[in-house]
């Protein structure tokens, strides 16, 4: 059976058979916005029908803002329109709900997913890319190469489709042939941004598109800040790609610093607003990373096998003997010197400047002349 066809037939079997607390939690979703400061609080630690149960109750008291959604509440006419769309619902405890979204303080009631993917599977090894939406080519083609990399090594690229760096760390996994993932700030029957509509078909083409929102819902300001918690709950990590001080990629940080989950930032120049925020979250103790090796030890041990550690490649002179690097260095430049010369600028032994010398030779570093012995241009 296809992954597909399996989600198609799991939609259909949850319209069948919805139980009193799923259905409770699709009304919450409905009718309750995520984070919202007066009713939330109010619903922590219950279960959804005890929470279904306390909104009703509470309507023209602490929950009056919920009674419009309350009373244009169509379940069958929704669930019907998820399934045309292809769109399904997560809840805790089905197979491909992320389990790191249980670190929440408030986790969602359900999760709304579009895509061919399955998402518990694509985020088991995932980083958030997230940075500025006015990102400037420095910026953007570092996102690219990092996704693509980071793609290629095994890791779930996810972000937020917005213009900029989300946009451009998705065209990097799906460049490298990977799946990818977009978590939106509306529901999954709209395509937004508008101009992202091709970028948002090909993400749900082999990944998955995921939203807290029910089909209908607009975005909001407010909503793409809800948004960010789970981005940073759903990855292993969140890094930081040119991002200016009042970027709301800082937020996404911010949480994933809050649940535990490492947090790296990609430093630019000193002298670009649209660095201030890395550069910020450097100073406060994020990881200055520069590339996917950096990123893959960011993840630990749980994500793949960091990448050799960086170094310069080895020149000749690294490879010399100590003996032979002392014997280089106290030659003077351009001009001939005797063995007693170097034995007494190196500080070594006779015998010890003459097997010294015998190395460079065999390098062609040196070259001996009747005036004595000389650096080549490949020893200089």
């Amino acid at each position: 059976m296809s992954t597909e066809s399996g989600h198609r037939q799991s939609l259909d079997a949850e319209m069948r058979h919805l139980t009193a607390e799923r259905e409770a939690r699709l009304r919450l979703n409905i009718a309750v916005e995520p984070l919202d400061r007066v009713v939330t609080p109010k619903l922590v630690g219950l279960s959804a029908q005890d929470a279904w149960t306390t909104v009703q109750n509470g309507l023209g008291g602490p929950f009056e803002r919920c009674r419009a959604r309350i009373e244009q509440l169509e379940l069958d006419r929704l669930l019907d329109a998820a399934r045309c769309l292809r769109m399904r619902p997560i809840f805790p405890g089905d197979d491909e709900w992320p389990t790191g979204l249980e670190d929440l303080a408030v986790p969602p009631w359900c999760l709304w997913a579009r895509g061919h993917g399955r998402l518990d599977q694509l985020v088991a090894r995932s980083v958030a890319i997230v940075g500025s939406r006015a990102a400037t080519p420095y910026g953007s083609t570092l996102a690219r190469t990092l996704a693509a990399e980071l793609s290629s090594n095994g890791v779930t690229v996810v972000s937020g489709a917005a213009f900029g760096i989300d946009a451009a760390a998705h065209e990097g996994a799906l460049g490298s042939g990977s799946a990818t993932v977009a978590a939106l700030a509306c529901g999954l029957d709209r395509a937004y941004p508008a101009a992202h509509r091709d970028l948002l078909d090909r993400i749900r083409d082999d990944g998955v598109l995921v939203s807290e929102y029910p089909p209908g819902q607009t975005p909001m300001k407010y909503r793409f800040l809800a948004r960010n918690r789970l981005i940073a709950a759903l990855t292993g990590g969140t890094v930081v790609v040119e991002a200016g001080l009042r970027s709301g990629s800082l937020n996404t940080a911010s949480y994933a610093n809050d649940l535990g989950r490492p947090v790296g930032a990609m430093p630019g120049p000193v002298t670009s607003a649209t660095s201030a925020g890395s550069h910020e979250l450097i100073r406060q103790g994020a990881v200055l990373v520069s590339d996917a090796s950096d990123v893959l030890e960011l993840l630990g041990p749980l994500s793949v096998p960091a990448l050799d550690p960086k170094r310069e490649q080895d020149t000749m002179l690294d490879l010399l003997s100590e003996v032979a690097g002392r014997t280089r260095d106290a030659f003077p430049t351009g001009r001939s010197v005797s063995v007693d010369v170097l034995v007494a600028r190196a500080g070594l032994e006779v015998g010890e400047v003459l097997a010294g010398l015998g190395e460079l030779r065999a390098l062609g570093m040196v070259e001996q002349r009747d005036e004595g012995w000389r650096l080549t241009r490949a020893g200089q």
